[in-house]
């Protein structure tokens, strides 16, 4: 008996996509730069040991979107780096006395083995830094040409003072930072903003040439090389963990537009962090896991079946009772599964009317929580088209309020003076108030 529920007409045709963008801070339709084509970069591990669990979340989280986009028709170019070039792949290479390859592609390998357990899709281009090395000095150059990069002593370094929209997507503004950062003063460079795009050769370290002498690449750079590379100037969606918002994807955008002129990436996706039993995870307090830790008791699909439990941008909190929970929440999946496999296979003749009328309940059922669903929606549109009015008017509001304040030069000894029965001051206080009202629900309506 093969059957399908009779819901004919119970849904509309969604053709409509939304993402929350990280750069506008709110959710967005997306729309592809290429009609059908999704252009993906994510961000991939530093390859010194094996993968853990908060390395786990990323590669889970972006692969079921783009499974998604793949089930919704899209063609996408997938791309996720391997940082093959690092100070500690270089410490842990000397620790063993072995070349810094050695380490590198040993951790690229058992990187590639976790995703397979985790059911992650091959990506269409794993680029290894080591492999990009005259595309990033060409970048470096191009920057420096275009006075965006500055050269001392065998070091270059970005010059973040010359990127106007420095801090677009954090949110941070440039001149609190330099007041506030904690760093050493590094003379060399013209702000302590500044990050290094070439650092010079180290005893012991790998090194290539370049113009500047013999040395290696700053981090950051190698993202903005390798989504030009293999995706282009523009591309649809980058996406990382959140604590790559700032510096690593700000920087990244900085070089990027600098270099090539044009918007770098239309959406930002971040995921949320993992905590472990309500902790940050951290080597010095001792709850830090690798992936290969976890396995030995529990299977990469509880991991993935995990990790896809919470809200991909919110923190979720790994402990081995959830990561239980979990395991038994996906076993009554696949046991109903297994079980309706059986009855499929095993049904025979026609539906008893007892079975028809169960089935005609479900359908009905199916239908009404398919309507519900529809009905939240149109009336979420409505309401934050009934926001966007208000917001509207309040943006009329603020304008004469202004115009209104400009006109007196001493607002103190204005406060006497009546418009419209309302004194400035009165006035500057209800628009106050309406301000942060209206702005708490753009802010929750961005959500």
């Amino acid at each position: 008996m093969n059957w399908k529920p009779n819901l004919k007409n119970a849904r509309r045709k969604e053709t409509i996509m939304k993402l929350y963008n990280t750069l506008t801070r709110k959710k967005e339709e997306f729309v592809p730069l290429e009609e059908g084509k999704v252009k993906m970069y994510v961000c991939g591990p530093t390859v010194y040991d094996y993968i853990h669990i908060g390395n786990a979340r990323p590669y889970v989280i972006f692969d079921t979107i783009r499974r998604y986009m793949e089930y919704k028709g899209y063609e996408v170019k997938y791309v996720q780096n391997f940082t093959d070039v690092d100070d500690k792949i270089i410490n842990k290479a000397i620790k063993e006395g072995v070349e810094s390859t050695v380490i590198s592609e040993r951790y690229i390998a058992e990187a590639k083995k976790d995703a397979e357990g985790l059911n992650v899709e091959p990506a269409t281009y794993n680029p290894k830094v080591t492999e990009e090395m005259p595309e990033i000095i060409e970048m470096i150059k191009t920057l420096i040409e275009k006075g965006h990069a500055y050269e001392v002593n065998g070091s270059v370094f970005y010059d973040t003072k010359s990127f106007p929209d420095y801090g677009k997507l954090s949110g941070k503004n440039i001149d609190d930072l330099e007041a506030g950062a904690r760093i050493e003063v590094d003379t060399t460079k013209k702000s302590p903003m500044d990050f290094v795009l070439w650092k010079p050769k180290k005893p012991g370290e790998p090194a290539w040439q370049s113009p500047w002498g013999e040395g290696r690449p700053g981090w950051h750079i190698e993202c903005s090389v390798m989504a030009k590379k293999y995706l282009g100037d523009t591309i649809d969606i980058h996406a990382g963990g959140e604590d790559l918002i700032f510096p690593h994807h700000e920087n990244e955008i900085a070089q990027s537009e600098a270099a090539n002129g044009v918007q770098f990436a239309k959406y930002w996706l971040h995921n949320g962090f993992i905590n472990v039993d309500n902790k940050k995870m951290s080597k010095s307090l001792g709850n830090f896991f690798t992936l290969r830790d976890i396995i030995e008791t529990i299977p990469y699909d509880v991991v993935r079946f995990f990790i896809l439990n919470g809200h991909y941008r919110s923190p979720i909190n790994f402990s081995r009772e959830l990561m239980e929970a979990a395991g038994n929440g996906l076993d009554r999946i696949k046991n109903s599964y297994k079980s309706l496999l059986f009855l499929e296979k095993n049904a025979q003749g026609e539906m008893t009317e007892e079975e028809k009328k169960l089935l005609s309940t479900f359908e009905a059922r199916l239908r009404h929580l398919i309507y519900l669903h529809d009905e939240l929606k149109r009336e979420n549109a409505e309401l934050k088209q009934l926001l966007e009015d208000e917001k509207s008017e309040l943006e009329k509001a603020r304008a004469e309020y202004k115009a209104l304040e400009s006109s007196y030069t001493d607002l103190k000894t204005a406060t006497t003076i009546s418009l419209n029965g309302s004194d400035v001051k009165e006035t500057k206080l209800r628009l106050s108030k309406l301000v942060r009202e209206v702005d708490k629900c753009i802010a929750l309506l961005n959500e």
